[in-house]
């Protein structure tokens, strides 16, 4: 898996603030990062943590110091990265000791799929009859109605008297959003590596996913890429199975890099973003699609307001997944049996002023697994004079 650097970062990096994480063999942690040029610039002298910088009032000048730390070529982290290569410096997922949350069906054609999931109980091969049915009955009803809004409380009602409502489109119109947990902290993967599904699932896609940075006061600032991956047959049989089709080894990637709002890039630019997504088989197969965030039907402030207040607080911070647009259902083993991964897929998510998410698809339980927890985290940091 080759990618250069140009695929890496945004079309506009000599005027974006990168922040992210490098693994440094040399002494055996992580380092904080800021890119300049096509060089990572090790800033842990500023703060140890990706967590307590972002908590910082004067970021965007912190991260703009140079104390003369470390640098790497962005060139040959890539190389090692992709290579599996731990003895040399590689790159890692952008954030530390974030929570990782998420919130679902955030956009109406996913919502739709995921009711597809729910009447098809996992099994793909009645997705596609559901689907049209589906399609038929709600789905230019449901696309223009605001989520939380009177119009949706009569959709609501109606869908009720014909049968068809679903614990998904209660989320998905209603007035509370899904917002859960997608996986441990420091469990997520960056680029250029590898991304994980279980060996026993036959029906799960890539979710392309804006993910945004929140201090613990709830600001956004920054944002970058996600790869949700998702087992769509697990959490169509129950959604009571939504850890296991969400939570698993690898199975949640986000990078290359946190781009911190500025004067070049805010939360307005978020909202207009549309995320492209391709997906390239060993078995010569090939798709690609389009997530915009202008048809996202809940603001990202109103998403972030629904996991953080008087209600939750996250003391160092946390990153959400906003959703989707993408539900893959080109078929691609037998007609009417949709999308599945394969092993050795190459996915790449990517937008021109966020850069390229790209990873391979492993079982999960075969990837390399994650052994590297917070204490380990905190111990190293400690060694290193950090704390």
């Amino acid at each position: 898996m080759e990618f250069s650097v140009t695929d890496l970062l945004p079309l506009d990096a000599e005027q974006a603030l990168l922040v992210g994480r490098v693994f440094d063999p040399e002494v055996g942690g992580p380092c904080v990062v800021v890119v300049i040029g096509d060089q990572a610039v090790d800033i842990s002298a500023v703060e140890p943590t990706v967590s307590t910088l972002l908590e910082r009032e004067d970021l965007l000048s912190a991260v703009q110091q140079d104390l003369g730390g470390r640098r790497w070529e962005l060139q040959d982290l890539l190389a090692a990265t992709a290579a599996g290569d731990t003895d040399r410096a590689h790159l890692l997922s952008p954030i530390d000791m974030q929570v990782i949350k998420a919130a679902g069906v955030t956009f109406v054609e996913s919502m739709l799929e995921r009711v597809i999931e729910e009447r098809a109980q996992g099994d793909s091969s009645k997705a596609l009859a559901i689907r049209e049915r589906l399609s038929t009955a709600i789905g230019g009803a449901i696309s223009t109605v605001r989520p939380g809004s009177p119009e949706a409380a009569q959709v609501k009602e109606i869908l009720q008297a014909e049968g068809l409502w679903s614990q998904y489109l209660e989320v998905g119109i209603g007035p509370d959003p899904e917002i859960f947990s997608k996986a441990p902290v420091l469990s997520s993967v960056g680029t250029a590596t590898d991304i994980g599904v279980l060996s026993r699932s036959t029906w799960n896609n890539p979710e392309p996913e804006v993910v945004l940075a929140v201090r613990s006061d709830g600001r956004a600032v920054g944002a970058t890429l996600g790869n949700d991956v998702n087992l769509r047959d697990f959490e169509g049989r129950s959604a009571l199975l939504l850890t296991e089709a969400k939570d698993n080894n690898r199975s949640c990637a986000i990078g290359p890099f946190i781009r911190l709002f500025d004067d070049s890039f805010s939360m307005a630019d978020v909202r207009e973003l549309d995320i492209e997504l391709q997906v390239s088989g060993p078995d010569g197969f090939a798709m690609d699609g389009t997530s915009s965030m202008k048809k996202i039907s809940r603001d990202p402030e109103e998403l972030i307001g629904h996991a953080h207040g008087k209600h939750h607080q996250y003391p160092d911070g946390f990153v959400l997944f906003t959703g989707t647009l993408f539900s893959p259902t080109q078929d691609r083993h037998a007609p009417g049996a949709g999308f599945t991964h394969e092993v050795g897929d190459v996915v790449s998510i990517s937008n021109p002023k966020l850069g390229m998410l790209r990873n391979t698809v492993k079982h999960a339980e075969e990837a390399e697994p994650w052994t590297q927890g917070i204490w380990a985290f905190a111990r190293n940091l400690s060694a290193r004079g950090l704390l």
